[in-house]
């Protein structure tokens, strides 16, 4: 199965690398090689990961890397990643 990285995807991921690399660049490098190892393996058993808890949909996962939410969509012959987000708590009123 194809893995397709969208543009959102992307461009996230890239933004966090570089805050990463501010304070050291070794660890942005490992941490987005280690990433992509993981997103490599998706295309496995992409329903082997959760159901996305940012949508109502069987056919859109997460993966959850170091306290990151990857969300990816699957499609008949690829899987589609698009989302690239930090868990974050509701802030208290």
């Amino acid at each position: 199965m194809e893995i397709i990285y969208k543009k959102s995807f992307v461009k996230r991921l890239e933004r966090q690398v570089e805050y990463i690399a501010g304070n050291n660049p070794q660890n942005a490098l490992k941490f987005r090689n280690e990433l992509f190892v993981k997103l490599r393996k998706i295309s496995e058993n992409p329903y082997a990961f959760r159901k996305s808890v940012y949508f109502d949909k069987n056919d859109i996962r997460d993966l959850v890397f170091k306290g990151y939410t990857i969300v990816f969509r699957i499609n008949k012959n690829r899987i589609e990643v698009f989302g690239f987000t930090k868990y974050q708590k509701k802030p208290i009123d």
